[in-house]
């Protein structure tokens, strides 16, 4: 296990690597008790390196080191020094060939770092710092090399054996063993090499480039998941195209694969040429698959390939850089998925999950900079910080440069840095360059931590015609951060008159523009905009499209939030108005005293949404989700969730009731829409049927749970079985509640994937999920710890959705994740780091409950032997 005291890394230290690599050959022999490794490393001195002499270090980690020779010669036990996380020799000369042969045991790799072995093959993932478990190497994104890679197995055992790069040669062996040679031709850091060995099946197809060039696709999963390739297959395709058609990007070498595999800690990895996938985030069919899953398919899909240009051919220079490889790359998938399906309903599911989860992440123990300036171990920095915001951060340049100029900065930035491994700054200055703008303002967005706050006041001159907004900035501090300086903020605004129509933005006496929307660009701590013309005190749309990463405070009356809802034309503001309007009236209730009036015109406005056929049905199906608890928690200061979710539950029960007959009828309007197909029409449509039933189930109404039962048994398609099962799951009706429980399990017991879905659909419900049943499914045989998926469907959906449980005023829920951890830390260290985050935030809450999640954190804290990914967390949640 890994030092309990870990040392800080600092981006201020970086040094060039003393050593670089220019070609690797490895040799894999692998055996069910073990793989021995043999290495061979074409060596120089960097001539850009500042340090002296001639020792050489490499890193390593749970290796048995075999042998070591120098130049072809063996180098004797007191001619090197094996530290264990380090291989040092202390000389060699200028260029050289270093040899290692080191012994590992996958089938014992519990951690998934490294090479381990996951259903019986053998697998890696060696991002960020995993290549070190499998041999000793200068293990960091700057040392970049070409691979040539041998691997060797029982060939009935292993028939399909893969590498990166294309294949050279293959052939048998004795004893019923065969190999495969792959050669890389492109220069890559190790974190990118990946290796697969096992009884797989191979769905095929091909890809023509712009350039006539034909690409061999290939995806391998288990025989058992031969039929859930097409989507992911039609997905890759489609992300291909796109990247040629948006970015200019061909892909490069003749073969492109993806493997599946069912114990993976991440979602994908996108080594080069041979991506690895999280069983959950590449396997899809009609039956095993949501609308949900299937969009996130599509996007991870093409997230992993649209690295190979942003994260492979040009890669980062340290750890530090994450986010220029990772926000980019955020940013592309999501306008290829906004592409792809409805912008509105896609720029709503980001800015969610970013005011939910990645502003609390800002405003807690482990806030950080888009760039950190330290970690202690980078497993921890793969958030939302650096992936989400990372995005926001690009998309804030595509908007302040216009989709032309960003187009020119991203060409230069593939073509200057193509090959090389490089910083966030070389990534903005290919934007200036390309765009004559000066960005300098705006790198404090990747280096300072923390939501900018924007407070926003109005004032209308009736006689002279002339609206003014008053824009004030301020950034909060964060742990080691203060006295934050403005940033550059592209700000969207619009204005509607009295009848809902847009009014020109006319900026001066002599501004005859007549544009109704302007993009705001905010620098100094306060602002000033005049608007000229304008006739009558107007209704301000603020932020359009989530243009910044920023919170806003106005004062919103209730009336212009009802006013936006119905006429926005801005689709995330009508979404935004009406979370706001709902949020406003359930933080009324939280404190208020029992039998205190409702808003009379929130049930009015969600009439309206359910009735208007015209409108968007997706954008309808977003706005008629009450904001999530989550979210509520986030908005306050001292959150008392049992009260929250008392709140939220009051008002959702009374829109119910009073919206009963229209909920029957949007969801008889959106059934028996004939065969299964996913378009954003049909997807919008059992959103909203879904929604409905869900409604109708909460207030246990009868008709409501017979259309459940019947939804439940006929369903064709997994999005509507689900629905049905969580609507019944998260009801009154106990014995349906069982027996649909039952039957998805009897049916589907044999998908893992969908197991995890059933798990998730108990954890996440108030009803079903209270600590006694989220222990007994930690008890039920489905349940594995060894396998990611399984503990994040039970524990980490536990304490991150049914808050209303996780926060039960006893404490007990704490002591249960305190625990998990604890035992987690041992076997996957990684995984047992990211479940500790819903405890992290402890001064977020009344002090009833702050104080049991401290005590639950310090339980943590004293475990003997803590892992390095926990102790960072869990010390810097209780830092003062």
């Amino acid at each position: 296990m890994r030092t309990n005291q870990p040392q800080t890394i600092y981006l201020s230290e970086y040094q060039a690597p003393a050593y670089l690599v220019d070609h690797v050959s490895l040799r894999f022999e692998l055996f069910e008790d073990g793989a021995r490794v043999h290495s061979t490393l074409s060596m120089r001195r960097n001539p850009a390196a500042m340090q002296s002499g001639s020792t050489l270090e490499l890193d390593g980690d749970s290796l048995t080191l075999e042998s070591l020779a120098l130049n072809g010669q063996s180098l004797a036990s007191d001619e090197y020094r094996n530290e264990g996380d380090k291989l040092v020799v202390p000389t060699v000369p200028e260029a050289f060939e270093l040899t290692v042969v080191t012994w590992i045991e996958p089938q014992n790799n519990t951690r998934l770092e490294g090479l381990y072995k996951s259903s019986g093959m053998f697998c890696t993932q060696c991002e960020a710092e995993g290549f070190r478990c499998i041999t000793y190497y200068p293990d960091r994104p700057d040392v970049m090399a070409r691979f040539q890679t041998r691997v060797e197995a029982d060939k009935s055992a292993y028939p399909i054996l893969l590498s990166n790069g294309n294949p050279v040669e293959q052939g048998d062996l004795e004893n019923g063993r065969h190999f495969v040679t792959w050669e890389d031709p492109f220069p890559k850091p190790a974190y990118l090499f990946a290796l697969v060995a096992g009884d797989l099946v191979e769905k095929r197809d091909t890809f023509t480039t712009c350039s006539g060039r034909n690409i061999d696709l290939r995806i391998y999963v288990e025989a058992r998941n031969a039929r859930k390739c097409d989507y992911a297959m039609d997905a890759l395709k489609r992300s291909m195209r796109w990247d040629e058609e948006v970015y200019g990007r061909e892909y490069d070498l003749d073969i492109f694969m993806i493997v599946a595999v069912d114990d993976f800690n991440m979602g994908a990895m996108e080594n080069k040429g041979l991506n690895i996938f999280n069983s959950s985030c590449v396997l899809a069919s009609q039956d095993t698959a949501t609308d949900a899953a299937f969009q996130r398919i599509e996007a991870i899909v093409a997230h992993e390939y649209f690295h190979n240009w942003s994260g492979n051919r040009v890669t980062c220079r340290d750890w530090f850089q994450l986010s220029l490889k990772e926000g980019f790359t955020v940013f592309r998938d999501s306008q290829f998925s906004a592409d792809m399906g409805s912008p509105t309903v896609k720029r709503i599911e980001d800015a969610t999950l970013l005011r939910t989860a990645q502003f609390a992440e800002d405003a807690g123990p482990m806030a950080h900079p888009v760039r950190p300036a330290s970690y202690m171990e980078i497993s921890n920095f793969y958030t939302l910080t650096i992936y989400e915001k990372g995005a926001e951060v690009v998309r804030m340049i595509h908007n302040l440069l216009g989709a032309e100029l960003f187009r020119k900065g991203s060409d230069l930035y593939f073509d200057r840095h193509d090959g090389q491994a490089v910083t966030t700054d070389d990534f903005v200055k290919a934007m200036e360059d390309a765009s004559g703008r000066d960005l300098g303002q705006f790198r404090l967005w990747y280096e300072q931590a923390g939501t900018p706050v924007l407070a926003v006041s109005d004032h209308y001159d009736e006689v002279q015609g002339v609206y003014r907004l008053d824009i004030r900035q301020s950034v909060p501090d964060t742990p080691g951060q203060s006295g934050k300086k403005p940033q550059h903020i592209p700000f969207a605004i619009g204005l509607l008159d009295s009848e809902g129509q847009p009014l020109p933005l006319n900026m001066g006496a002599e501004d005859s523009n007549g544009s109704f929307e302007r993009v705001l660009e905010l620098t100094e701590t306060q602002h000033s905009f005049e608007f000229h013309g304008v006739k009558e005190r107007p209704v301000p749309s603020l932020l359009r499209d989530f243009s910044a990463p920023v919170r806003v405070h106005y004062p919103w009356t209730r009336e212009q939030l009802l006013f936006l809802m119905s006429h926005d034309p801005d689709g995330f503001n009508r979404w935004d108005a009406g979370q706001k309007l709902a949020v406003d009236v359930i933080q009324s209730l939280v404190d208020a005293p029992q039998g205190t009036e409702i808003e009379p015109r929130l049930v009015e406005a969600y009439r309206l949404l359910l009735n208007d056929t015209e409108l968007d049905q997706a954008l309808v199906a977003k706005m008629l989700l009450l904001p999530s608890e989550a979210y509520l928690v986030e908005l306050s200061d001292q959150a008392d969730v049992p009260a929250i979710h008392a709140a939220r539950e009051r008002v959702l029960d009374h829109l119910a009731r009073a919206l009963r007959d229209d909920l029957l009828a949007c969801y008889q309007r959106n059934a028996g829409q004939g065969d299964y197909e996913l378009t954003p029409a049909a997807i919008a449509r059992r959103s909203l049927r879904n929604t409905a039933l869900a409604w109708l189930l909460h207030i246990d109404d009868e008709q409501g749970r017979a259309l459940a039962v019947e939804q439940y048994e006929q369903a064709d398609n997994m999005t509507d079985r689900l629905g049905a099962l969580r609507a019944l799951v998260n009801s009154g009706f106990e014995s349906e509640r069982t027996r649909a429980l039952a039957a998805f399990f009897e049916r589907f017991q044999d998908d893992p994937q969908v197991v995890e879905l059933w798990f998730s659909v108990q954890a996440s419900s108030d009803r079903a999920g209270q600590l006694p049943q989220i222990q007994a499914l930690l008890e039920h045989p489905a349940f594995d710890w060894k396998n990611p998926n399984k503990v994040r469907s039970v524990v980490g959906v536990f304490a991150g959705q049914n808050l209303a449980a996780f926060h039960n005023p006893d404490g007990s829920g704490y002591r249960f994740l305190a625990d998990q951890v604890c035992r987690l830390d041992d076997s996957n260290p990684q995984i047992a780091a990211r479940l500790v985050s819903p405890l992290t935030r402890w001064k977020k809450f009344s002090p009833q409950y702050s104080s049991q999640m401290k005590a639950a954190l310090e339980r943590i804290r004293d475990k003997t032997e803590l892992s390095r990914d926990v102790y960072e967390v869990v010390h810097k949640s209780l830092a003062d």
